[in-house]
């Protein structure tokens, strides 16, 4: 079942497909982001992902296709969703109970995906805040996860990797305009107030990001950098508005 799903995924760009016992997840995290509330029979997480630019190539692809895609509230998410039931609907057997997890859904199910993935070894936290993986650095997304009452298992790619503490170069901390990357991390307040400039110097990348060290050939294209970018500024505002 895994091959045929990693089979039928790699068309679309989602690249990176992890796996991880549940009860390994569940004793990582606060009772409230579990899995075993979510599916009870549920042995077994598959976490969905990208590595590179290729989900970002078969989105425009779709967009080109079907111009009406593009107009959508969320583009990016309404394609992760029609791309990946597609593709479950068509290599799962649906005698199988499944329960299907997404990060844009965390309000109606909150779901931890930077640890779903770190524990399925698809990658490591990093000063940058975001997960690193040892081939595609940071340039990876968490797409989706399946819950599935089955034990399985898929390559480990992360697992015995670290990636800031052995590197000299720290080009990401030298990067950020606003010194949010420090050896001590990411400061996400700093990061935000930054961000809310007028002349918003990140607007097209987040400088520290692009200049990480691991995965430069990895890189997002320069429209999939400033879509993302303004999508992250949006949600900074909005965040900022109900705190005012």
């Amino acid at each position: 079942m895994l091959s045929r799903l990693v089979t039928a995924l790699a068309p679309y760009g989602l690249n990176l497909v992890g796996t991880t016992a549940v009860d390994a997840y569940d004793a990582a995290v606060p009772p409230a982001l579990g899995l075993r509330r979510l599916l009870p029979a549920a042995r077994t997480a598959i976490v969905i992902g990208n590595g590179g630019g290729a989900f970002w190539a078969a989105f425009r692809d779709s967009c080109r296709a079907q111009p009406e895609h593009e107009r959508e509230p969320d583009p990016i998410d309404a394609f992760t969703r029609r791309v990946i039931e597609t593709v479950i609907a068509a290599t799962i057997d649906t005698r199988v109970p499944t329960r299907l997890l997404y990060p844009f859904r965390y309000p109606d199910d909150p779901v931890s995906f930077m640890r779903l993935a770190e524990c399925a070894g698809l990658g490591r936290p990093s000063l940058l805040g975001v997960l690193v993986h040892p081939v595609f650095g940071p340039w990876i997304a968490l797409r989706a996860a399946l819950l599935v009452p089955l034990i399985l298992a898929a390559p480990r790619p992360a697992d015995g990797f670290d990636p800031c503490p052995g590197c000299t170069e720290r080009a990401c901390v030298d990067a950020c305009p606003a010194g949010a990357v420090t050896a001590a991390g990411w400061d996400v307040p700093r990061c935000a107030a930054h961000r809310l400039q007028a002349e918003d110097p990140c607007a097209s990348r987040c400088h520290a990001r692009f200049d990480c060290v691991i995965g430069r050939p990895y890189r997002y294209s320069p429209d999939a950098l400033e879509y993302h970018q303004g999508r992250a500024l949006a949600g900074i505002a909005r965040h900022a508005r109900t705190r005012a």
